[in-house]
């Protein structure tokens, strides 16, 4: 069973939200929050699984929030809520530690899918929303230079790296690779390990703010 928790200003929003995952028989809303304060609160008590994260809350916004959960050393994986209009807020909540991100009117589909991903540790960024981010956000630098972390990963680990900041899955990256899914699973590992990452999420931090990946560009 997934345990979720669901941290959101708006009561109707929280209910919808929680409407549709108990619709599910491996999800259950296990606490709300309206404001971060809560959040933090109740995932201290409740420790989910994943914690679906407004951002614009009262009290504690859902970035500092997302910064104090995943910090706590708490198992919960934090999924943030954005839309369009709040890219520059989502790469705050990715650099605070958050697992991924989903637009608040995605299908109802995609944030079950959302849901389960996360709680299995992958990583869920839309490559729309990465790539406005990466164009809007962050400002164009030098390519990574030799003396750079990244000069340590091979060739293939920097075009999986370069494919990963993209926002894609493995399953997507081993398409546009041509690799085998388990291959890049092996390189994703590979990389992280070597540039002393997390997860995924701190990799394509990692790729924006050192110039791997520019505006514009896949790499």
């Amino acid at each position: 069973m997934i345990r979720v928790l669901i941290a959101d200003d708006q009561e109707l929003i929280r209910a919808g939200f929680r409407a549709i995952l108990e619709s599910q028989p491996d999800l259950a809303v296990v606490a709300e929050a309206g404001t971060g304060a809560e959040a933090v609160d109740a995932a201290r008590r409740t420790s989910p699984d994943v914690a679906l994260m407004d951002i614009r809350m009262p009290v504690l916004d859902g970035i500092a929030a997302t910064s104090r959960i995943t910090a706590s050393g708490t198992r919960t994986k934090v999924l943030v809520l954005t839309t369009f209009d709040l890219d520059g807020y989502v790469y705050g909540a990715l650099r605070a530690g958050a697992s991924g991100f989903l637009l608040k009117n995605a299908p109802r589909d995609q944030l079950l899918d959302a849901v389960r991903i996360v709680a299995r540790g992958d990583a869920l960024f839309s490559p729309t929303v990465t790539r406005r981010l990466v164009e809007n956000y962050v400002s164009a630098r030098a390519p990574a230079s030799v003396d750079s972390p990244a000069a340590a990963l091979s060739p293939r680990e920097r075009d999986v790296l370069g494919q990963l900041a993209r926002g894609l899955s493995n399953a997507e990256i081993a398409a546009a690779l041509h690799l085998s899914e388990a291959t890049v699973k092996t390189h994703v590992a590979g990389l992280l390990a070597k540039l002393g990452l997390r997860d995924r999420a701190q990799a394509i931090v990692f790729a924006f703010e050192t110039g791997f990946v520019r505006p514009g560009t896949s790499r």
